[in-house]
């Protein structure tokens, strides 16, 4: 249907809903926006539904979430047991997440699927563990993560505890189509209550919770010792993280934790910040100058559903933020060096990160004889791995992490942890401290004089609105039908084609990819550099990732800024 035709379906069909005919009304001259809004359905991908707030079919409202939680029960329904062991659902502070997952709730408990809703918000790291734990047939998160204020989403979680596996994702997908927004009504809350079909959740799991995140601590004699001492500014940039966060700082016996006040309350307007992500320095602009003025060791940060954590530290240069890629290889090493100073290390002990994060990893693992294993962006791939490892026992898993922020070092939860990870960050602080009176920024700048001076940039094109997706299915096809032959003058020695599962070096071999077909192209250089493309898989934008390695500082900056200028350039002239 024409999205004029189904603007003023919208019209007719919701007049009843006062707050939907406002929002279309105000758009009624701006047919571009009435295209944007209405020329296709949000879409439900691998890691759910992420969009714009307000009405329309291509936007998230209370009608979308209705249909696809209804969709979600039909899918559940044709399992075993599935409407029974039920669908735990938490959210976080953003716009409309009280209200998002209780007419996801209701729309379940309307179709007979049990429900277990928080009564208050939570990180998308305790759903994941109250799925595994409440042995639920699946979850739910209301959240758009580290994205601007306009937008929430709908994240599908099954009964692992990790996102939803593609055959999983294609059972609601296939049921969409034929789900009617007026077969999608909510279940009255009091009935729900009354039948035994909703039930509100807390202490109990966030005891649990934080419980086995404890169980992951490395050294908590060392966490003990100086968190007499070690000074910790701390900032959930308006999110979910701020209770269970500190409560694990304070139960490892971190006794000096500044917390951001402007920052510490969910707010999902995020006042204080242009983005709430960690990855961006100006989110951190609050936490440094309190972290200057106390003279804190460390400044962490997480975003608003805390799976990402970003951390800062003054230096003699003044304050340095560490990004994602660096405190991953810190947490890895951190975990790996312990772990075998104290006779812990399994033989068969395995770390997991994606194609686009540092091959530094790679040089630390093995120093220790410890498998790295490589898997597509998106941590639910890191997931994979952990259940295979549990299932075949090949492997015992040690550590896992993204370049974008996300860190795991247990089972228990099966995506990025930021409660876990804050507490690692601490634990490895401590560590720093107390062995070479360093602190983590140091800690990296060791690595580097041990393993080589990695460096990595990462590029957003963002494009948004069909002419974006346009764009961006015109770039990459631009880049298969010519790829580069060089950047800044660098060979390109081999091409990955992950759409097409092949690997061609320069001089014409194939080899077969073994991860699943995703569209994204990978440039070997030589001297170990590499670009890869991608579009990102929740947002409109293309994800340019440069990485050089030498043996030093200035000179990968300058192999960076070369390959990523060229890189650049060339996505912009596509």
């Amino acid at each position: 249907m024409e999205p004029i035709k189904l603007y003023e379906q919208w019209l007719h069909d919701f007049a009843d809903d006062a707050e939907t005919v406002q929002d279309l009304l105000a758009i009624k001259d701006d047919p571009k926006e009435i295209e944007d809004r209405f020329y296709r359905d949000l879409e439900f991908g691998t890691a759910g539904m992420r969009g714009v707030l307000g009405a329309g079919t291509n936007r998230l409202n209370k009608y979308n979430v209705r249909r696809v939680s209804r969709a979600l029960a039909k899918y559940i329904l044709t399992t075993p047991d599935g409407a029974e062991r039920g669908v735990a659902i938490a959210y976080d502070s953003r716009r409309k997440s009280t209200e998002f997952a209780k007419e996801a709730a209701l729309v379940l408990c309307a179709a007979g699927v049990k429900v277990f809703l928080y009564e208050s918000l939570r990180p998308v790291p305790v759903l994941s563990f109250t799925v595994r734990h409440l042995k639920c047939i699946a979850g739910i998160v209301i959240t758009a993560s580290h994205n601007p204020a306009q937008y929430n989403g709908y994240k599908v979680y099954w009964t692992d505890g990790a996102q939803m596996p593609p055959d999983s994702v294609k059972g609601i997908t296939d049921r969409l189509p034929e789900t009617t927004f007026a077969e999608s009504l909510p279940m009255d809350e009091q009935a729900a209550l009354d039948k035994g079909l909703l039930t509100y959740i807390g202490k109990d799991v966030d005891d649990a919770y934080i419980a086995a995140v404890k169980k992951l601590s490395v050294n908590p004699e060392l966490a003990r010792e100086m968190g007499e001492t070690l000074k910790i500014v701390y900032t959930p940039l308006h999110g979910s993280g701020n209770i269970p966060v500190r409560r694990i700082f304070d139960e490892i016996g971190m006794k000096h934790v500044y917390v951001v006040k402007e920052q510490e309350l969910p707010d999902g307007e995020f006042p204080t910040v242009k983005v709430p992500n960690p990855e961006d320095p100006a989110a951190f602009t609050l936490a440094l100058a309190m972290q200057k003025e106390l003279g804190a060791d460390l400044c962490v940060g997480t975003d608003p559903d805390c799976d990402r954590v970003g951390i800062a530290c003054m230096t003699d240069n003044g304050l340095r933020l560490l990004n994602g890629n660096q405190i991953g290889c810190i947490l890895l090493h951190y975990i790996l060096s312990q772990k075998k100073e104290r006779g812990e290390l399994p033989a068969n002990a395995a770390a997991v990160t994606t194609i686009v994060s540092t091959e530094m990893a790679r040089a630390i693992a093995e120093d220790y004889g410890v498998k790295l294993i490589k898997v597509l962006t998106g941590f639910k791939y890191i997931a994979e791995q952990i259940h295979l490892f549990e299932t075949t026992g090949c492997n015992t898993f040690m550590f896992g992490f993204e370049e974008s922020y996300g860190f795991l070092s247990g089972t228990d939860v099966r995506d990025k942890d930021g409660v876990n990870a804050c507490m690692l960050i601490a634990e490895a602080a401590s560590w720093y401290k107390k062995m070479y009176n360093k602190t983590l920024a140091d800690a990296i700048d060791m690595l580097y004089e041990k393993y080589g001076y990695y460096g990595d940039k990462v590029t957003s094109f963002v494009l948004p609105g069909k002419d974006g997706l346009e764009k961006m299915q015109h770039t990459m096809a631009a880049l298969r039908e010519n790829p580069p032959k060089d950047f800044a003058g660098e060979k390109v020695v081999a091409v990955r084609d992950y759409q097409t599962s092949v690997r061609t070096t320069v001089d014409g071999e194939t080899e077969t990819l073994t991860l699943p077909k995703s569209n994204v192209l990978y440039f070997e250089l030589e001297n170990k550099a590499w670009i890869c493309v991608r579009p990102s898989g929740t947002e409109p934008k293309i994800k340019l990732y440069v990485n050089a390695v030498s043996g030093s500082d200035a000179e990968t900056k300058k192999l960076l800024n070369a390959y990523s200028d060229a890189a650049v350039k060339l996505l912009e002239s596509l």
